[in-house]
């Protein structure tokens, strides 16, 4: 929106040529996500807070977590709004890449504002059963997928075409061409990220924090992919107008940093399954675009261990009766076994900082 009124007025104000720059705008956008997120952040608590929005609290869990019941729930609307505006504003709107990330992150949020709405509000225990929430993820993941699949260019006489092949990181020329297999890969990658973050988001700040680096690498990722002069001595695919996805990931980040602030521990405000299942399925969705799925699963390695660890959970139940956590995901684990509250979260966000530069790394080691 503002990219077209500059254009238009950079015939009379050269400065304005500045919004030419995606690196300008990407900030601009993330200011601007952030500010937001800060206006409207004590607003949407208080609204919160008089629908009886609150936190449900499992009996089985860390006995800390009772403190927790109440504390409104469904935060996750602060960060929609913030990244939708902010984006609108600040990217290229006639750039489809732009709206396939917008609405996979709002039809994800969509998705968890229902189910939320069902358990918080309205009281209802069971919420959006699993099966329908998993059907209408399936429904708006392969959606995006067989988009993605069938506006990107296709393979001509057997050559490998950027969009739909895998690229292994650190190996410069090994690329699987994935023909229509593409949109299985990219249906998992964000259904299985969005339910990935939902699983994470457990503590205080826990799930925010790891979204908020995982989205900033993403944007030089986005933007080094948009760029051919910058892919190609790099060594990482040219994806024309991927670039434009660096104003989503700084909105991304941006909001994530003002939700943090009312996130932080002690928590007044949870993101619920409206932010969560959003913001995975978001990163997810990025992450296929600029054909970095392999680095999204290091980069998110935190989201990725939560995940590893129900299902191991879940699968050591069933084979042999006995649990291999003492309760899952994983940080219940560690809280169980003594560790203050603040302890996990600062530790697994040094993971995730770790996890983030390695996954940067591999632009150069190639």
């Amino acid at each position: 929106m503002l990219l077209e009124l500059a254009d238009w007025m950079a015939r009379h104000f050269t400065a304005l040529h500045l919004f030419q720059y995606i690196t300008f705008r990407a900030i601009m956008a993330a200011l601007t996500a952030l500010s937001l997120s800060l206006l409207c952040g004590p607003w949407l608590i208080n609204r919160l807070a008089a629908l009886k929005a609150g936190q449900v609290v499992r009996s089985d869990g860390p006995q800390t977590h009772l403190v927790k019941a109440g504390t409104p729930t469904m935060g996750g609307v602060m960060i929609l709004l913030s990244v939708t505006v902010a984006t609108l504003l600040w990217a290229d709107l006639h750039n489809r890449y732009v709206w396939v990330v917008l609405g996979v992150l709002l039809s994800f949020g969509a998705i968890g504002f229902y189910d939320d709405y069902r358990k918080l509000v309205l009281k209802d225990s069971r919420g959006l059963a699993s099966r329908w929430k998993y059907f209408w993820q399936s429904v708006f993941g392969l959606g995006a997928a067989l988009f993605l699949f069938h506006t990107a260019p296709h393979a001509v006489h057997g050559a490998t075409v950027a969009e739909t092949a895998l690229y292994v990181p650190l190996f410069k020329h090994v690329v699987v061409p994935l023909g229509l297999f593409f949109v299985v890969v990219s249906y998992f990658m964000i259904v299985g990220f969005s339910n990935a973050v939902n699983l994470t988001d457990g503590l205080d700040g826990l799930a925010i924090m790891p979204t908020v680096l995982v989205s900033g690498a993403l944007g030089v990722f986005a933007y080094v992919a948009g760029n051919r002069v910058f892919s190609e001595y790099l060594g990482v695919p040219a994806i024309p107008g991927a670039g434009e996805l660096a104003i989503v990931t700084g909105a991304l980040a941006g909001a994530g940093l003002g939700f943090l602030w009312f996130n932080t521990y002690p928590a007044q405000v949870f993101m619920g399954d409206v932010g969560a299942l959003a913001i995975g399925a978001a990163l997810g969705c990025i992450a296929v675009i600029v054909r970095q799925e392999i680095v999204l699963l290091v980069m998110g390695g935190v989201f990725v261990m939560e995940t590893a660890s129900v299902m191991i959970q879940v699968a050591s139940y069933k084979l042999t009766g006995k649990r291999v956590f003492r309760m899952a995901p994983v940080h219940h684990h560690f809280e169980l076994k003594g560790w203050p509250e603040p302890r996990v979260i600062v530790r697994f966000w040094i993971i995730s900082v770790v996890l983030v530069l390695v996954g940067l790394a591999t632009l150069k080691v190639r």
